[in-house]
């Protein structure tokens, strides 16, 4: 996006104000919790409008000729995180510390991670972009497709025209377990969460509506096993598993991993909270002889960065 004139300031300073409410909101109803520096970012003052949010700061230095100016940057970018939450309209203290956390599955909120994990996502792209790592960025398994919309603003924000956001799901839920081939998978139901299954339509509408889909963005629908390995992925900075199977996220491991670039952050949505994609994220790193150290994120979610 170009540096806003004079005469397109207005809406900034309506959407300013509208973010210090929302932040007013949320920080007097659970208060702010200590923060934490992620690993490769220089600690940034937060903006003014929102003090009084739990969100982690990351860098927010502009680069490239369509870098939005850093103070409406960074308001951007929290108020999305606040929208794509649902934290904007949520007014149960209850509802908003689920939120925060990504304790519960939303009915009107664009992703279920939380802020916490989104903060994350965050924090590792502007660290592989201040750093010009290469490569796209992926999410396996987007549900209605919060996450990788974020991962699309910050690149609009930093002004990075060259990667692409690749929004990878079957578009029709978890795919049943095959106990016999992956053990591990046995006891899961989550196939049965008509839920769970959000159309292709519904995810590019999303896109749509934050004002984020072009030809950046990218859908591979179907089994990780029947296109990741086919995907027209030449290398990605941020590799994001959200596949909850043991299955899933061996089928997104072995043909995106070695892909990652030095530098790049692999991302694990429930590595803490799902024994199957754990076992299979531990089994993985194992045979492939990756020692780099898994850092938590909340309670569920985990990333390690890709040495030199």
């Amino acid at each position: 996006m170009s540096q806003p004139d004079n005469h397109s300031r207005g809406p900034w300073i309506g959407i300013a104000v509208g973010a210090l409410l929302a932040g007013v909101l949320v920080g007097f109803l659970i208060g702010s919790p200590a923060k934490k520096e992620s690993p490769g970012l220089r600690a940034a003052a937060p903006t003014p409008a929102f003090q009084a949010l739990p969100v982690e700061r990351g860098d927010y230095h502009a680069k490239g000729p369509l870098a939005m100016p850093e103070y409406f940057r960074g308001v951007y970018l929290d108020l999305a995180k606040m929208s794509l939450t649902d934290l904007l309209y949520e007014d149960n203290p209850e509802g908003i510390k689920a939120r925060i956390t990504g304790k519960d599955w939303p009915s009107r909120a664009v992703t279920m991670i939380g802020l916490k994990r989104l903060n994350n996502i965050q924090a590792c792209a502007e660290d592989v972009l201040l750093n010009g790592v290469p490569g796209d960025f992926i999410e396996a398994g987007v549900w209605r497709g919060g996450a990788t919309i974020f991962m699309k603003a910050v690149l609009r924000e930093y002004g990075d025209t060259s990667r692409t956001v690749w929004v990878a799901d079957s578009f029709e839920g978890v795919p049943p377990p095959s106990p016999d081939k992956y053990p591990s998978d046995k006891d899961s139901k989550l196939n049965q969460y008509a839920m769970l299954a959000v159309s292709i339509e519904k995810v590019r509408a999303n896109f749509e509506r934050f004002g984020l889909l072009d030809d950046r963005v990218r859908f591979l629908k179907g089994w990780f096993k029947d296109t990741l390995g086919t995907a027209p992925i030449k290398n990605l900075a941020i590799l994001r598993l959200d596949g909850d199977l043991y299955e899933s996220t061996m089928d997104t491991l072995n043909p995106l991993y070695p892909k990652l670039s030095p530098g790049g952050y692999c991302i694990v949505d429930d590595y803490f909270n799902l024994s199957a994609q754990k076992e299979a994220v531990d089994k993985y790193r194992a045979e492939h002889g990756i020692t780099e150290e898994i850092h938590q994120i909340d309670w569920a979610g985990a990333y390690w960065q890709k040495r030199e």
